[in-house]
């Protein structure tokens, strides 16, 4: 049976990643990544190419991160991932760490593996 999201868990969830989300998109404004408005396609596109870089990384061995190597690089490609995630969010005010607890919810409700053979 899936666990029960406590009511304090989400909110100390949405705050959190918000807070960051916050601080992650002051900083890529204070690097100059949003000196113009970014197109969404190209957003997305970036992070699809954390996600591929986490493949390749695992690809070959998954070796430690060459930038923090107190972490191999599969961990560091998906902060990455999650990084571009929270700065568009922050940047287009999308609600997504309410839009993953609730997906988590509905996702709870689903059949063994979404009724799907993979």
């Amino acid at each position: 049976m899936p666990r029960e999201i406590p009511q304090d868990l989400r909110e100390a969830f949405v705050e959190s990643f918000t807070a960051m989300a916050e601080i992650v998109h002051d900083n890529a404004q204070v690097k100059g990544f949003w000196d113009t408005d970014r197109n969404f396609g190209e957003m997305v596109a970036l992070i699809h190419s954390e996600v591929s870089e986490a493949l390749e990384a695992h690809r070959h061995g998954n070796p430690p991160d060459d930038k923090l190597p107190d972490y191999n690089g599969v961990t560091v490609e998906l902060a990455d991932t999650i990084i571009r995630i929270m700065d568009l969010a922050s940047a287009k005010r999308m609600h997504v760490a309410e839009a993953i607890i609730d997906k988590t919810r509905f996702n709870q409700g689903r059949k063994y593996r979404h009724g799907k053979s993979y």
